[in-house]
């Protein structure tokens, strides 16, 4: 059998279904040249006939992506199925995905019909979609949940019929990973023509085993897995593809192999985070801020020492420039003198005692020390760096471009600067980054409101990097975007001392 395990990606498609997340053609494109540079194998790009922006933007992605497969999802309807074609005309590989549903919740309550007459529908639909393409993939919606014997049939009459991929949803998130691997095997043991089309997996995350599961079925004989960045998607989300890919990479005793650049991860789930407003969770597996991120001295000792001791990916691997060793009151001396060395400290043992001390009393007051902390206690004088909001002021509205305002007070003098950009807040940080001079990065923009009668609040939570190196931060205001100014200094105030704030701006 062969070892190659194609990427589907459904970002695009099941990804974008998420309320909130939807994209404009021009960003969905963006996107669709991303995932052919980290070497997805299929681009789900859209359900062509469910309206016309769907429709445009597989027409666009169909054009300008060359090397991936570009897909359009249809119903077993002949019309999705002709306007799927007409979606797909400029693709340079095509394929049509149709199906309907394979269990008898579906078959009973969702169509109104019988086992016979849906797996008419369903072939008639890949012999309909063959007049128009080759590649034709079949999903049987809800298979997780299916009769097997039922399945096997309908997997066996689809590929007779022209089926080139099938798909076997777990589309609730219902199976067990035991449960559905043993699925996937009955097919490839029960279906006679199994051989002449490939098994795609996607998994739901309902019930957190989405990647369990599409594991399970690879390892049983899939070689097609359904994924999105971030595992974004319906409900719960469906599989990650950064899960996939790096659980196949580090399992080399598998020998299962993508085409996905692994190193391009990092990068496109950072993209998807924020075009799609959807904040990746600091805990999420490969992606997740705190991914490698190391606060415990037990485990900052230990990856000192040795990476490998706490981390089985290497985080340059997937992208991420360093694993992070986080100063709190749990870190130790090990991390403490890693800090201090990058910062051109060098102790000996009893110098790094008494630094010790000093360190904890810091780090049972703050949350996180910073590299201006630890200046401030090597040098033994308070070094003021801190920049503070003095006045915000922001126009915006209907027929007038976002300007921002800001004076900010660093050291004692006052700054000002005034900017444009694509709304109020983007603005006001355009402004931020002229008065400091420096190249800083909104990775993560996060707004969570607080909504009474009397008194609205806004909480802010932001990512930037500089230099390669994250830093988060928090802001409230009863105004959006002070408050959004306020988590972005913030962040700022943690990179620690920035040397020499040139200010571009006269000065108030």
């Amino acid at each position: 059998m062969n070892n190659k395990v194609f990427i589907f990606d459904t970002t695009l498609r099941d990804g974008e279904q998420v309320p909130g997340c939807q994209l404009n053609t021009q960003e969905k494109v963006e996107v669709a040249r991303q995932l052919e540079a980290l070497g997805v194998d299929i681009i789900e790009a859209g359900f062509p006939v469910s309206s016309p922006g769907d429709f445009e933007s597989v027409v666009a992605i169909s054009k300008a992506v060359k090397n991936p497969t570009i897909c359009a999802l249809t119903r077993a309807v002949e019309k999705d199925i002709e306007v799927a074609a007409e979606a797909l005309r400029f693709a340079k590989r095509g394929r049509i995905h149709t199906g309907i549903g394979a269990s008898d919740y579906h078959i009973r309550y969702k169509f109104n019909s019988t086992r016979e007459e849906v797996l008419e529908r369903g072939v008639a639909a890949v012999k309909f979609a063959k007049k128009f393409v080759e590649d034709v993939e079949f999903y049987c919606e809800d298979a997780g949940r299916a009769d097997n014997e039922f399945l096997a049939r309908m997997v066996e009459a689809v590929i007779a019929a022209g089926a080139t991929v099938v798909n076997i949803p777990d589309t609730t998130g219902y199976c067990l990973p035991e449960q559905y691997g043993r699925k996937i095997r009955f097919l490839m043991d029960k279906v006679p023509n199994i051989d002449q089309a490939i098994i795609s997996c996607h998994c739901h995350n309902d019930l957190g085993l989405a990647t369990a599961n599409t594991i399970a079925g690879v390892l049983n004989g899939a070689r097609q897995v359904e994924v999105t960045i971030n595992g974004i998607g319906e409900r719960a989300g469906n599989t990650s593809l950064e899960e996939v890919a790096m659980i196949l990479k580090t399992h080399k005793n598998l020998d299962l192999t993508t085409d996905i650049d692994t190193q391009r991860i990092y990068p496109i789930s950072l993209l998807v985070s924020k075009m799609m407003r959807m904040p990746v969770q600091p805990n999420k597996a490969i992606v997740g801020r705190n991914a490698f991120a190391h606060s415990s001295g037990i485990h900052q000792d230990g990856v000192l020492k040795n990476r490998e001791n706490y981390e089985i990916i290497d985080p340059e691997e997937v992208g991420v420039p360093a694993s992070s060793i986080i100063l709190t009151a749990r870190s130790g001396k090990a991390a403490l003198r890693h800090h201090l060395e990058r910062l051109g400290y060098h102790l000996d043992k009893d110098q790094l005692v008494q630094a010790y001390e000093k360190f904890l009393q810091i780090a049972d007051s703050k949350k996180e020390v910073t590299d201006e902390d630890l200046v401030v206690m090597m040098d033994g004088t308070i070094v003021n760096h801190q920049i503070s909001l003095e006045r915000l002021q922001v126009t915006c509205g209907v027929s007038t471009s976002p300007t921002a305002t800001v004076e900010l007070k660093i050291d004692g003098l006052v700054y000002k600067a005034s900017e444009m950009g694509n709304g109020p807040v983007n603005a006001a940080f355009r402004a931020v980054d002229r008065i400091l001079n420096e190249r800083i990065d909104l990775e993560e923009y996060l707004v969570q409101s607080n909504i009474n009668r009397s008194y609205d609040t806004a909480k802010v939570h932001v990512r930037i990097n500089h230099n390669n190196r994250s830093f988060t931060g928090f802001g409230v205001d009863t105004d959006i975007i002070t408050a959004s100014v306020q988590a972005y200094l913030n962040a700022i105030n943690k990179i620690g001392v920035l040397k020499g704030y040139q200010a571009v701006a006269a000065m108030g």
